[in-house]
């Protein structure tokens, strides 16, 4: 068995999400030195059960094993039928199980790729479920860097707590970017409410969902935007005009009454 060979596929069944479980198994089936062999692993995300199989393969020319794929059966806990995919190893950052499972529940997810020419580049990457090739698998659709996507931009439209912490707001972006469905804290009419909010690329948005997991329009969301910053104003002008009362003396309340009266009638 070549050492060197074990320990690069150690690492990369270790880095790819499937921990270091399989590694005597690994061991094993590559001392018996047959031409190909596969690696079971199962997962639980809540009630969903994922089992994947790692598909590897020897070389032609030498004693060395290439991990070249993983297969995802994805059994619901809603759902009778399974759903199937597999997911190809390549030579830069690879598809992690957890974002093979984020990808089979719609999500987007954003990778550094490699090209065949070798050339690393940034994409968001989601399965198209309408389309699929001859093997059955489903095509990934990919969002580029010159697409215009911009999970910064998108959720600054929304009125999320989170980002107003550097802290906060740099973890809430990487989670949604390993195409987690993740927790946010939404202001609304003063209030604290719990969402759960997903990147979405191919319309440059982010989608939101309810404590029940039940979508929520964008327009609403913007609404809420709008009146946390109408509510923050509406602060700012009565301690102006608190400030201003101080200064003038009695005189202030009378002109802060005209002033407010020219501000209704120009409306």
């Amino acid at each position: 068995m070549n050492e060197k060979n074990f320990e690069y596929l150690k690492d990369q069944i270790k880095y790819t999400g499937f921990g270091e479980a399989l590694e005597n198994e690994l061991k094993e089936k590559m001392q018996q030195q047959t031409p190909s062999f596969t690696l079971n692993h199962d997962a639980h995300y809540g009630n969903d059960i994922a089992v994947a199989t790692l598909n590897f393969k020897k070389s032609d020319q030498s004693d060395m094993y290439f991990f070249n794929s993983y297969k995802v059966d994805l059994q619901k806990d809603n759902s009778k039928e399974s759903l199937e995919q597999t997911f190809y190893i390549n030579k830069g950052s690879n598809i992690t199980m957890k974002e093979a499972y984020n990808l089979m529940e719609g999500r987007a997810v954003n990778k550094d790729l490699t090209s065949k020419e070798g050339q690393v580049y940034n994409s968001w990457v989601q399965i198209d479920f309408k389309e699929s090739d001859t093997s059955g698998n489903f095509k990934l659709n990919q969002y580029h860097q010159n697409y215009g996507y911009d999970l910064e931009s998108a959720l600054s439209k929304h009125p999320i707590k989170e980002l107003e912490n550097a802290k906060f707001k740099e973890d809430l972006m990487d989670s949604l970017k390993k195409g987690n469905l993740q927790s946010a804290t939404f202001l609304q009419d003063g209030k604290e409410v719990k969402h759960y909010i997903e990147a979405n690329p191919q319309f440059k948005t982010i989608n939101a969902y309810d404590v029940n997991l039940k979508r929520i329009d964008n327009r609403q969301t913007k609404e809420e935007k709008q009146s946390e910053g109408q509510s923050t104003a509406m602060k700012q002008d009565n301690k102006r005009q608190s400030q201003s009362s101080d200064d003038d003396g009695p005189a202030a309340p009378q002109e802060a009454k005209k002033r407010k009266k020219k501000q209704s009638n120009s409306m």
